[in-house]
């Protein structure tokens, strides 16, 4: 890459920046400290001008060239001292490449790791390349971002010659023949489609013409949603300079979602201290064996319903509770395992066979102990109820179906980009709670895949994707013969 060019032809310049959140100190006993999103680093020694230069790369892109060195014999001291700090730095350490037009990068390679590696070199002659399966390409804060799950860099495409050449590698090509393509000069390109391998988003074929993916034969079984859901959400991603710029996500959500003004309906309160005395040990509950799901012609009554609910998910109390970061929010306990006190899971009733309450789709106030009934559309419910009869194999429509659902900014505000993922978490700490308290009530609790589109949001009334549907359980009676306690 060359940084001048007297006949002012297309080519590129390398750059190297700091993350937006990367802060440099330097102590009282002259030790430089970088703070970084992934913690705290000490350099003791550091040669003359490496702080001043690292203090250039925190204002931004800047080529090798320009940073500050020392003279003479310094200068290769200079230079090893602020490779090592880095290299030691580089899941903070920002890859560019911009023209010799002076209008800034076109591309930058953006860590998403504590510490890759980043090896841009020329690429083989008459290699083909093209984009990881992988690969999404979308617009974050007015750029277009492009990142592959199990890639240690993000890239954002900045400039037209980036864009153009990144939505150009969705089939098997060359450098040669994406610069005919395309008309951008080769060398731009081959630098472009080098950043672009060095970043992971593009694969380069081997010797014999094969590509591999990220990752190699074991990516094989997973989708793209599916490992960029995992990669994302296992992942503490530090926010996007957007996202910075916009502060704290707001005050907190609400502890319980606010009643619609439907009818409401108080449900039977069990007294904790009887059911201690009645109910079987935890140990036998948790070695009877599970049935598979066969739904009964029987029906439930309300005192169930209501007994069911209180023992599962009522609030127990209010009170404080521990965020990530020290902070402390208003919080409420319940029976289930939940991140933070934060509970965002809110649990439908499609009643079906019930004694005591009419058909109609309902949601549980986990404060106040009612169900508030929410659509006596019966065709709706039907509809309901038929998704949960198939997904159970069965030829009956259940006596009951719960549906969870999530209020996405009470868990989001607090977790981020791990707000999903945790909610899953949640839904399955309910389910085994459900299947546990059905046990000792005699009764049987069904997780059931359903398969729903949005037709369960819509049946619910949800305000989309503010609250999104999760899971369903059917809750009925065990099938004649089944283990019991």
């Amino acid at each position: 890459m060359a940084a001048e060019n007297p006949a002012r032809h297309a080519e590129t310049v390398r750059l190297w920046s700091f993350t937006e959140d990367t802060l440099l100190e330097v102590d009282d006993e002259g030790s430089l400290v970088a703070i970084t999103w992934w913690g705290e680093y000490e350099f003791r020694g550091t040669a003359a001008g490496v702080p001043e230069s690292l203090a250039r790369l925190a204002l931004g892109p800047v080529s090798m060239a320009n940073l500050v060195a020392a003279d003479g014999a310094g200068e290769q001291a200079w230079r090893r001292s602020l490779l090592a700090v880095l290299a030691r730095l580089s899941g903070s350490v920002v890859h560019s490449v911009a023209l010799n037009d002076g209008r800034g990068p076109v591309l930058s390679a953006i860590p998403v790791t504590q510490s890759p590696a980043f090896r841009a070199g020329p690429l083989p002659a008459g290699r083909r390349v093209r984009l990881s399966r992988f690969t999404a390409l979308r617009a974050d804060g007015g750029v277009l971002l492009a990142e592959t799950p199990g890639a240690p860099y993000k890239v954002a495409l900045f400039r037209p010659p980036a864009i153009l050449l990144a939505s150009s590698l969705a089939a098997p090509t060359t450098v040669e023949r994406l610069a005919a393509a395309t008309g951008v000069a080769a060398p731009v390109v081959a630098d472009v489609v080098e950043f672009l391998v060095a970043a992971g988003v593009v694969l380069l074929a081997d010797a014999q013409d094969r590509f591999t993916e990220y990752g190699g034969p074991d990516t094989a079984p997973w989708s793209h949603e599916d490992l960029m859901f995992h990669a994302r959400s296992r992942t503490w991603q530090m926010p996007s300079s957007r996202e910075v710029d916009d502060g704290p996500p707001g005050p907190e959500p609400p502890m319980v979602k606010p009643g619609s003004g439907g009818p409401a309906f108080p449900l039977y309160r069990p007294e904790p201290a009887a059911l201690a005395g009645r109910d079987p040990t935890l140990s036998a509950l948790l070695e009877t064996d599970h049935a598979c799901p066969v739904v009964s012609d029987r029906g439930l009554s309300a005192r169930q319903i209501g007994e069911f609910l209180f023992r599962a998910a009522r609030v127990r109390s209010i009170g404080p509770a521990g965020l990530p970061g020290g902070r402390s929010h208003d919080a409420t306990q319940r029976p289930y395992f939940s991140v933070a006190c934060l509970y965002e899971l809110e649990i439908y009733v499609g009643v079906n066979r019930c004694a005591g309450l009419a058909r109609g789709i309902y949601h549980y106030d986990p404060l106040w102990h009612t169900l508030t009934l929410v659509n006596d559309d019966t065709a709706v419910l039907d509809g309901l109820l038929d998704m949960a009869m198939v997904a159970a194999g069965g030829h009956r429509r259940p006596p009951a179906l719960l549906t969870m659902t999530a209020r996405m900014s009470r868990v989001a505000w607090a977790l981020g980009g791990a707000a999903y993922a945790t909610t899953l978490l949640h839904l399955g700490a309910l389910q085994q709670v459900f299947y546990l308290v059905a046990k000792a009530m005699g009764l049987a609790a069904h997780a059931v895949p359903a398969d729903s589109g949005d037709r369960v949001d819509r049946a619910l009334k949800l305000a989309w994707p503010a609250e999104v549907s999760v899971g369903e359980c059917v809750l009925d009676f065990p099938p004649d013969g089944a283990n019991s306690t």
